[in-house]
């Protein structure tokens, strides 16, 4: 016999088909899956802390983060731990809490107790430690190592004194200065530029606002020459002294307080060299020349130098110099008298000028004699 259908069975069979299908399509199109942890909401952890002790003061610097280990924007100041370790430790001794907002440079001045200013050096760990909101730490911060102990004494008599190669500083000395001590001068730059510097690639480079120049122990330890200077410009300079010492592989250092700053115009008002090698040949003339005297010298090597200025005496008189070069000064090493006499007996002597218009002191005399006719 046929079998007898059944449309009621079929239809459900179909409606079933089609729920199951689209539950799938459904969970393939973004539907929630397995249950996420909630999130720790823990700051990202400090990892460019840095510290400078001066004195009794260390300065510590590090840069806030601005999101959180599941990388979630913070909107909130974060609690920060300032940690100041003795001994090496996975813990933080904790000795000020503050409130920072995320991505600030954040700074803070620790001032060291009498016990961790006195003494030999040794060395002084700091961290920062940075909580969520329920307290939580995120761990700490790299170490930012300096040494502890009495600090060097403060550099006493610094004074300025200007030089055409640069600017000459001196100090006194102190204690007899040991091996592991150096002077470290500070200079500042007070008269920057008002404008952005000219960006034509030949142009010379705009100068540091503050440069640090470490001089170590020499025979003669109390003086320093600064030329990397620019005349035209006022610097101000301070001096501290520093102990420079290997700490497990690292160089650690502990500096004295800054100096009283000296101050300094660098006006450039010095001559160039006094020229050198002058010499002077007479020469008779001929072919409706007249007799005259050829000069030469050494050429100097100022690179702001103007030129050179020729004098002439006859008769061997201090008095009777006279300037015969033109009102322009020479450019080169080299001068042609044509106003000279036959029979005549001429010394000449040659300076230079410099840009800055300072004439240098005269060369060593040079002479010839004109053949008569």
């Amino acid at each position: 016999m046929p079998l007898a259908r059944n449309p009621g069975g079929a239809m459900r069979a179909a409606a079933m088909y089609a729920v199951l299908t689209a539950a799938v399509v459904l969970s393939g199109c973004g539907m929630p899956g397995a249950p996420q942890p909630p999130s720790l909401d823990l700051p990202v952890h400090v990892s460019d802390l840095s510290a400078v002790r001066t004195g009794d003061q260390v300065a510590l610097t590090w840069t806030m983060p601005t999101k959180t280990i599941d990388k979630v924007l913070l909107t909130r100041n974060v609690a920060v731990r300032v940690c100041r370790n003795e001994l090496a430790s996975t813990t933080c001794s904790a000795i000020t809490t503050l409130e920072i907002a995320p991505g600030a440079s954040a700074s803070f001045t620790d001032t060291l107790p009498p016990a961790l200013a006195w003494g030999l050096p040794h060395e002084l760990t700091y961290f920062v430690e940075l909580d969520n909101a329920k307290g939580r730490s995120a761990g700490l911060s790299n170490g930012a190592k300096i040494l502890a102990g009495a600090a060097p004494p403060a550099v006493e008599g610094l004074t300025a004194e200007m030089r055409k190669d640069g600017v000459l500083l001196r100090w006194a000395l102190g204690p007899p200065e040991a091996p592991t001590v150096a002077i470290r001068l500070v200079r500042k730059l007070l008269t920057p530029p008002a404008k952005p510097p000219d960006q034509n690639p030949l142009a010379r480079p705009a100068e540091p606002i503050e440069q640090t120049l470490l001089v170590e122990p020499t025979a003669h330890f109390d003086r320093a020459l600064d030329s990397n200077i620019r005349f035209g410009e006022t610097y101000e300079y301070r001096a501290q002294r520093v102990v420079r010492l290997d700490v497990n592989g690292e160089t650690l250092e502990l500096a004295s307080p800054l100096s009283a700053p000296v101050r300094i115009d660098a006006h450039d008002v010095f001559p160039p060299a006094t020229p050198t090698g002058l010499v002077a040949a007479a020469t008779v003339g001929g072919n409706g020349a007249g007799p005259s005297i050829d000069l030469s010298w050494l050429p100097n090597t100022e690179p702001d130098l103007a030129g050179y200025i020729v004098y002439r005496r006859e008769g061997g008189e201090p008095a009777s110099w006279q300037r015969v070069s033109p009102a322009q000064p020479i450019i080169g090493p080299g001068y042609h008298d044509a106003t000279v006499q036959p029979g005549h007996a001429y010394q000449y002597a040659v300076s230079a000028i410099g840009q800055n218009g300072y004439e240098s002191a005269r060369s060593a005399e040079a002479s010839d004699t004109v053949p008569g006719p």
